[in-house]
């Protein structure tokens, strides 16, 4: 399921992460690496705060749903 899916507090394991080329290489870039641990701490106004390898970062819903749990 897309990350938007995800409930705050959730620990998930990040399965997948889809998109263009460009797109998937900026997810790596912020640290969506399959395989990973993310875990959804807030949902603010169509935006995720979530944090990943101990960084917040804030992700729209559509960079969101190209990341797999």
């Amino acid at each position: 399921m897309p990350l938007t899916m995800a409930q705050p507090g959730e620990y998930n394991l990040i399965k997948k992460v889809g998109g263009k080329p460009e797109t998937r290489q900026f997810l790596e870039n912020l640290g969506f690496i399959a395989g990973g641990q993310v875990t959804v701490i807030n949902k603010v106004g169509g935006s995720l705060i979530v944090e990943v390898k101990g960084t917040r970062i804030a992700v729209n819903q559509d960079m969101a749903a190209k990341i797999m749990i």
